[in-house]
């Protein structure tokens, strides 16, 4: 109960502050439709499918490509780095909180804004007459281990690696742009070489995109997804454990501080 209660509160303080940055919220909402409607005609267009079609093809990738990562990646980032730069973590040294809540709050936090922009997507793709095909369950647990894996190398990205404001774009750009044309969010991995699969394949956002099309746009069941499942449930307790890890370690640092 103790941690719940942490965690709530964790996630309360970054929500409201959120939601107070009205600015950001509208651009985290225009940027995954602008994207949406761009995938969708370019892939109706070159495929020759209809819009229904091209649209339920484009919803995974865009979701897991421009709005989750952005939001929980980047966001996770920028929040650690906002924590430092408003002293805080200095208030944490004097509470009993504990590294696991403080984790669990972003992800909450985050997992909010996630969330909507699940629903802002999928509301616009059925627009142009796409359906999600598969099990609501099933992609439900797919973006969930998402976010917690977004959130998770945003954390740990944000306590060891940037100290300011701007180190937040740099980080994001430089770790997150590769993973994502690796993954398969600007590019259909059928267009990858053999080469560049089997690297694909030790990419969290390669199985993201992977899974959530073949359930959403595909039908496909957890036999259809399991080795992606399986590696992303794997990947998110790593990202669990190491940001932990992390936040103990920043602690360290910033004492020292």
């Amino acid at each position: 109960m103790k941690y719940w209660h942490e965690t709530i509160a964790v996630s309360q303080r970054i929500i409201t502050e959120l939601l107070r940055r009205k600015r950001s919220l509208i651009f985290w909402c225009i940027f995954p439709v602008s994207v949406l409607i761009i995938n969708g005609l370019i892939i109706a267009e070159r495929a020759k499918l209809s819009l229904s079609v091209a649209f339920e093809n484009a919803a995974p990738s865009t979701l897991v490509g421009a709005a989750l990562f952005f939001s929980c990646l980047g966001g996770s980032v920028a929040t650690v780095v906002a924590e430092r730069e408003q002293r805080t973590l200095k208030r944490l040294f004097i509470s009993p909180l504990s590294g696991a809540s403080y984790f669990m709050g972003i992800f909450l936090a985050h997992s909010f804004i996630g969330i909507g922009q699940t629903l802002l997507v999928y509301s616009v793709a059925a627009f142009w007459g796409a359906s999600f095909r598969g099990s609501i369950l099933l992609g439900a647990i797919i973006i969930l281990t998402s976010i917690i894996a977004y959130v998770g190398l945003g954390f740990i990205l944000g306590t060891q690696l940037a100290r300011r404001t701007e180190d937040v774009n740099a980080l994001v750009a430089a770790f997150g742009v590769p993973l994502l044309i690796l993954g398969g969010s600007f590019l259909p991995t059928s267009l990858f070489p053999k080469s560049l699969l089997n690297i694909a394949r030790f990419n969290p956002i390669y199985h993201m995109n992977e899974a959530l099309l073949k359930v959403s746009a595909n039908g496909g069941n957890i036999a259809d997804i399991e080795p992606h499942l399986l590696f992303l449930l794997w990947f998110a307790l790593i990202m669990i454990v190491s940001g932990w890890l992390s936040y103990r370690r920043m602690l360290l640092v910033e004492r020292r501080l």
